[in-house]
């Protein structure tokens, strides 16, 4: 079966194979491997969801939010950031690759070289996903709700076409907070404050 490569401003596409079989793990991963021009991530039913390119703003975006995670992440030294080609194999069969993760070195370290290798086996500590103009809400919602209840500590969803963030937490209503200048993280990952400025009006 061949599908096409969306281009930047499409919206996703999802190709059902469940009629033909149901991947396992390993298939997923060579359909990966055999296909290293897509990003894909598989949905609860075992779909196959192809996940287009992103447009300049939302790129740009992205990439300013996982730097300043990054440098949080460096200076503070309890756990490692991932950046949005990551995959995540969750506990309920779902992967994922977040725009930006952050996990606990203590989890990472019990993980074999081989799992390290793969699509990691965890649910991040904490998730930032980023709305892009082709991305439906309840999609992202959707994900975000699957990371907590696989066991995320924190996750951020950010809309910047509304300046919104919902901050998800396990065991509590999602909170809604309206164009906030920054954002922080305490106390899940201590002295981390999102500066979003730049992400609702990229400087360039």
């Amino acid at each position: 079966m061949t599908v096409a490569i969306l281009q930047s401003g499409e919206s996703r596409m999802v190709v059902d194979l469940s009629p033909l079989a149901q991947l396992s793990e390993a298939d997923f991963v060579a359909l990966c491997a055999a296909n290293p021009e897509l990003r894909l991530e598989r949905g609860p039913q075992g779909e196959i969801v192809i996940v287009p390119p992103e447009g300049g703003e939302s790129g740009y975006r992205v990439q300013a939010i996982g730097a300043m995670l990054y440098n949080w992440a460096v200076a503070n030294g309890e756990g490692i950031v991932f950046g949005s080609s990551t995959g995540f194999q969750l506990p309920d069969g779902l992967t994922r690759s977040p725009d930006a993760a952050w996990v606990r070195r203590e989890r990472l370290a019990a993980l074999s070289v081989e799992e390290k290798r793969r699509f990691l086996p965890l649910a991040p500590d904490f998730v930032i996903e980023v709305r892009s103009p082709t991305d439906r809400p309840s999609d992202l919602e959707a994900k975000m709700l699957a990371y907590t209840e696989a066991g995320e500590r924190l996750g951020w969803f950010i809309d910047p076409e509304s300046r919104t963030v919902q901050v998800y937490r396990p065991g509590q209503l999602v909170e809604r907070v309206v164009e906030p200048a920054s954002i922080a993280a305490d106390p899940e990952l201590p002295g981390f404050v999102l500066d979003l400025a730049n992400v609702w009006r990229p400087d360039f």
